[in-house]
C-alpha cells in the first residue's frame, strides 16, 4: 500500500471524531487502506487494519485471528488473487456505540485485464469494525454471493 494513503487513513481513524460524519468518515477509510493494500498485494499492510483476533468467513474459508488471515491473504496474493483489486460498495453504515459499527457492502474482486467484475461474483458482506485506542479496526467479516442487484435497488411503488 502507498505510504501516503496508509498516513492519511492512519491520520483520519486515530483520535478526535467528533460527530457521526467524522466517525463514518473514519470507518470508510479503513475499507479505502485495506483495498488498497489489497491492490499492492501487501498481505501485512492489509491485516493492519484487523483486530488481533478478528474473524473472517466466507465460502470455503473460516479464518480465526490476524495471523490467519496474514497468512491466508499472504498466499492468495501471491498465487490466485495476484494482480487483483477490492471493490467495496457501501450499503450501509451503522454505529451501535461510540466504539462499534456494523457495515454493509457489496463486494467484488476484479483481475487484471477486467474492467468490471461479472454480476456472479459480486458479494454481499457484514463486517463488524471497533474502536480502540481511538482507531477503527475489522473485527468480524462475512460475505454470501449477491444477486445482480443489491436488494432495495428497485424503486418504491
Amino acid at each position: 500500500m502507498s505510504s501516503d494513503l496508509h498516513r492519511r487513513a492512519a491520520a483520519i481513524t486515530t483520535g478526535g471524531a467528533s460527530s457521526i460524519q467524522d466517525e463514518e468518515r473514519a470507518v470508510l477509510a479503513v475499507f479505502d487502506a485495506a483495498s488498497s493494500a489489497w491492490t499492492d498485494g501487501d498481505a501485512n499492510a492489509f491485516v493492519e487494519w484487523y483486530a488481533e483476533d478478528a474473524t473472517v468467513i466466507l465460502p470455503g474459508f473460516y479464518l480465526r485471528g490476524k495471523a490467519d488471515v496474514r497468512a491466508g491473504m499472504g498466499n492468495a496474493f501471491a498465487g490466485p488473487l495476484q494482480g487483483s483489486e477490492r471493490i467495496h460498495t457501501i450499503q450501509s453504515v451503522r454505529f451501535l456505540s461510540d466504539d462499534t459499527a456494523i457495515v454493509i457492502t457489496r463486494s467484488a474482486t476484479t483481475f487484471p485485464g477486467e474492467a468490471e467484475p461479472p454480476a456472479e461474483r459480486w458479494e454481499s458482506a457484514t463486517w463488524v469494525l471497533s474502536k480502540g485506542e481511538g482507531r477503527w479496526l475489522f473485527e468480524a467479516y462475512h460475505s454470501c454471493a449477491a444477486g445482480a442487484e443489491p436488494a432495495g435497488a428497485d424503486p418504491a411503488p
